[in-house]
């Protein structure tokens, strides 16, 4: 039977691909994130997972708004870098799991989650770039991945509690799989920030180290707010930390939190925490 054997949250914004791509390591702007993802990076190396789930969404990269699904679930071999722009950052493409894939996307349908499904599409640095950070990828990644693209972008948006029901069919879906998996999920995303409005700009760091300690201890609280109170919390685009309850919704009610860190050195507050 497989098993979920942790979960990673993470912030997942593009800079944090380039300051990697860049050598920035060292920086003092930067070391301290590269610094608060070392321990993460460290467990997952010492626990060899099988499979890691990613739940992220795509910045109109390879979905667009003309069919931009609350969920699709990638049940592909093989997962490119997308171009955003700038040309495709310079990593291999991830390899996919696309039978623990199919298999979920079943339980998920049976268990009464429309999704959506696909297969050879880019995924964009809502997935690159926190992997960047947590495993190594030369000359390939160490790990399989299969990827969750959460329709956070365009109304409506699914809901909290939506979300967290998701995590707990994705934990059922997942341990009902015969083969001896070991699986952590990730989710990405957040915390509090606005790139558009009269609030551009905006962050709230009370928010964030509130919504850090309630995401472990009761996930509950926060499945109950609706996107309104996220926004108004943690700014326009601070609603997608919604995809951490679909993380939170795989683990048990209590968890241990290994390790975490908070950080705002510019429009976007990164955080990422570490749960057993």
């Amino acid at each position: 039977m497989a098993r979920i054997i942790g979960a990673v949250a993470c912030s997942h914004t593009p800079t944090i691909g380039f300051a990697f791509d860049k050598n920035k390591q060292q920086d003092p702007v930067w070391a301290p994130i590269f610094e608060a993802f070392a321990p993460v990076q460290r467990w997952l190396a010492d626990n060899q997972p099988d499979v890691l789930f990613v739940i992220y969404n795509d910045h109109v990269s390879s979905f667009f708004f003309d069919h931009y699904s609350a969920f699709a679930l990638g049940v592909g071999e093989r997962h490119a870098v997308a171009d955003e722009g700038g040309g495709a950052r310079d990593l291999p493409p991830l390899a996919g799991h696309p039978a623990l894939a199919r298999h979920i996307g079943r339980s998920l349908v049976a268990d009464e989650f429309d999704m959506s499904f696909f297969q050879d599409r880019a995924l964009d640095h809502g997935v690159f770039s926190p992997l960047s950070l947590l495993c190594p990828h030369k000359p390939e990644w160490t790990v399989p991945v299969i990827p969750l693209q959460v329709g956070v972008l365009q109304s409506p948006v699914p809901s909290a509690r939506r979300c967290y029901r998701l995590g707990q069919a994705l934990r059922r879906a997942i341990e009902s799989y015969p083969e001896d998996l070991a699986v952590v999920v990730v989710g990405t995303g957040g915390l509090s920030h606005q790139m558009i409005g009269e609030r551009a700009g905006f962050n709230d760091e009370a928010w964030d180290r509130e919504f850090l300690d309630l995401i472990g201890r009761d996930p509950e609280r926060l499945a109950n707010m609706t996107i309104e109170d996220f926004m108004q919390r943690g700014g326009n685009e601070g609603a997608e930390v919604i995809m951490w309850l679909i993380m939170r919704g795989a683990l048990d009610a209590r968890v241990k939190t290994v390790h975490q860190n908070y950080y705002l050195p510019m429009t976007t507050a990164m955080a990422v925490a570490l749960f057993e």
